[in-house]
């Protein structure tokens, strides 16, 4: 029994049960950054936001150029705060851990009202998101792209 160990040990193998394990605990910290992030987009916490962003964060979003840093991040989502209110959902569909590298893709849906007054829009779509584990163990989103479900005006 000991030397099937001592093999298993000695060779970097680590049983499936182990593996599994490690991939469930990986992924939960992952879905507790994501809520930690969407809640703060609902409430319009700047200050959670710029913590859970990193220098390296860049995201893609359709017909713009990408925000690249967390001083890029943190601005435009000033502005956004500043001209609506947010009402947004994610629902991960797939995800993958590599190490410490992660990716997910789902749907979103959210919903903006202009502070100004006026109708809602409601925009709906899918993400791809990567995430990177840091030295100390958390991980960070570096990486957030989204399209939307709705056709581009004209088509």
């Amino acid at each position: 029994m000991w030397s099937v160990a001592v093999f298993f040990l000695l060779n970097g193998c680590v049983p499936q049960q182990a593996l599994s394990s490690r991939y469930e605990t990986e992924l939960a910290a992952i879905e507790a950054f994501n809520r930690e992030y969407l809640a703060a987009i609902n409430n319009e916490d700047i200050e959670t936001l710029s913590a859970l962003t990193t220098e390296e964060h860049i995201m893609l979003m359709p017909n713009r150029p990408p925000l690249a840093g967390k001083q890029a991040n943190i601005d435009a989502n000033r502005r956004a705060f500043e001209l609506f209110e947010f009402d947004e959902e994610w629902r991960p569909v797939e995800a993958e851990i590599a190490g410490d590298w992660a990716w997910q893709c789902g749907i979103y849906k959210v919903t903006a009202t202009p502070r100004a007054g006026g109708g809602s829009r409601t925009l709906a779509g899918s993400f791809l998101r990567s995430y990177r584990r840091r030295p100390d163990g958390s991980w960070r989103m570096i990486r957030d792209m989204f399209n939307s479900d709705q056709p581009v005006a004209g088509d």
